[in-house]
């Protein structure tokens, strides 16, 4: 069998049946690549390797310099691939037993509910109407956690308004990995600079594209506002307030994960509002809350050092 084949094969399953997203899809096909080419130099047929040849595989990743988290990614992806054309086309799997490399734990870095504060008003631009959307999607990504493409992927319809014991409650629906959706409450600061768009901005977008466009967030030609101009909204505003080097394209998921830990919330809560499937995965966030707590446990008292 062709490996081209496979390949394509493999990404259309991880399309169709497992409802990948356009960048994860991207991603397994940039590290199948990698494979593809190492097959091409050694003269190799992908469904006939040996072990050794899987650890000179290792070896050329290694020596590219890749991160182990890269190299472990690439072998996340291959793994799934070999799984897959084992069920399907009687492939043997070459690379089950191949373990991950070893990687340093490190923290999500969060920013201080000051420097929030200052990249939240840092959009804020008198005279230009783009300003107001730039600032709603600033306080969306703070008051809900969402990841940049989630916000961009909004619809118009995402948003409601319900009505919880006698009092109105704004939610919205985000779309995480995997096409699961979550709902997830508005702060009142994100309503009312969401609020300010719809009424203000989106209608003279909107205007400028003859098609009836449901997105949330449009760009100046009136289409959907990509991921990548999302992203260089945050880092314009981390310009102008001299945090760019600090700001990631988590900066706010991690802020808004570890602000809610420290101000009480349930870790539990917080799973549900990231949408993490294991609680694993949220409990890095409590480590940073750890972690400062330890601090100002050695700075205060006189005899922790």
């Amino acid at each position: 069998m062709i490996f081209e084949t496979a390949k394509t094969n493999y990404l259309n399953h991880l399309r169709i049946e497992r409802g990948l997203s356009e960048n994860t899809l991207g991603s397994y096909a940039r590290d199948l690549t990698k494979f593809a080419d190492f097959l091409h130099l050694r003269k190799l047929n992908f469904d006939s390797l040996s072990d050794e040849d899987i650890t000179n595989f290792q070896v050329v990743l290694k020596q590219s310099k890749l991160s182990p988290t890269s190299i472990n990614r690439t072998f996340s992806a291959l793994k799934g691939f070999y799984k897959y054309c084992s069920l399907e086309h009687e492939v043997r799997n070459p690379i089950s037993d191949v373990a991950n490399a070893k990687i340093a734990r490190k923290l999500p870095k969060a920013l201080t509910i000051d420097e929030i504060e200052s990249l939240l008003g840092a959009a804020k631009r008198e005279g230009d109407a783009s300003s107001l959307r730039d600032v709603a999607i600033l306080e969306i990504l703070y008051s809900t956690g969402a990841r940049v493409s989630e916000v961009i992927g909004l619809n118009t319809g995402d948003v409601s308004v319900n009505r919880v014991e006698n009092q109105e409650v704004s939610t919205i629906k985000l779309r995480g990995k995997g096409s699961k959706e979550r709902i997830v409450p508005l702060g009142k600061y994100a309503v009312r600079a969401l609020d300010d768009y719809q009424i203000r901005t989106r209608p003279l977008l909107s205007s400028k594209n003859s098609r009836s466009e449901s997105a949330l967030f449009l760009n100046n030609r009136g289409s959907r506002l990509s991921r990548q101009s999302a992203w260089n909204i945050v880092l314009e505003a981390a310009k102008v307030v001299g945090l760019e080097g600090k700001v990631s394209p988590h900066v706010f998921r991690h802020s808004y994960a570890t602000h809610l830990l420290d101000g009480g919330a349930d870790i539990r809560v917080v799973q549900e509002l990231l949408g993490h499937s294991s609680v694993t995965t949220t409990q890095i966030y409590t480590l940073i809350t750890i972690d400062k707590v330890r601090e100002s446990y050695s700075a205060a008292h006189p005899r922790a050092r």
